[in-house]
């Protein structure tokens, strides 16, 4: 298999856990790939048209793509129990996947925006995409406990990615302070070899 792959992209990182974890990664050939919002990468188009990263090219030629996509595919191919197959645990787990995706949709945006010259930056976006992280990690808070009883899955990973890429991404928000319980369980994961061995850094 071959995987369009980015030291930097939360969304990279999620699959890069879930090899980890299901011991996929001797399987897996890592083809270093930008993909930039504003700049389409003509190379990274022939497996996925959408330029975006991750992407994940099947031994047969078949792609897969989102992250999301990519990582129940590696837990079946591994045979693996990070999405459970039925009831609450599995609503539970695709939900906080989905809370730890969105939150990274809203955090590249709201850096995107951040990102912006002076004169094309809206104030109303910022404070939209503020309010909407601070709401989320206060949910998170209320939530940790639930989270750290329920049996390690798909949501698991995704949060932590996203906790991860505010501590990448966003080093002035002081996010512990909002959610110590999550901070708490996110110390312990960040001992893991799978979350040491994925860490962004900026010259990667």
């Amino acid at each position: 298999m071959k995987l369009h792959w980015s030291p930097k992209s939360p969304y990279v990182r999620k699959v890069m856990v879930v090899a980890h974890k299901l011991k996929l990664l001797p399987q897996i050939t890592l083809v270093r790939s930008v993909a930039a919002m504003r700049v389409p990468n003509t190379e990274l188009m022939r497996d996925n048209p959408l330029s975006k990263i991750p992407t994940l090219v099947l031994d047969d030629g078949a792609t897969l793509f989102d992250s999301s996509v990519i990582c129940e595919y590696l837990n079946a191919l591994a045979q693996g129990t990070l999405f459970p197959a039925s009831g609450a645990a599995r609503w539970q787990a695709l939900r906080w996947q989905a809370f730890g995706d969105g939150m990274l949709d809203a955090l590249i945006l709201w850096r995107n925006e951040r990102e912006r010259l002076d004169i094309s930056r809206s104030a109303e976006l910022l404070q939209a995409f503020e309010t909407k992280t601070h709401a989320a990690l206060a949910r998170l808070q209320v939530e940790a406990a639930e989270l750290v009883d329920a049996p390690y899955a798909i949501g698991h990973v995704t949060l932590g990615c996203a906790l991860g890429y505010l501590d990448f991404r966003f080093p002035d928000i002081d996010w512990r302070a909002r959610a110590p319980a999550m901070a708490s369980w996110f110390a312990s994961q960040q001992l893991q070899s799978a979350w040491v061995a994925t860490e962004p850094t900026l010259d990667g």
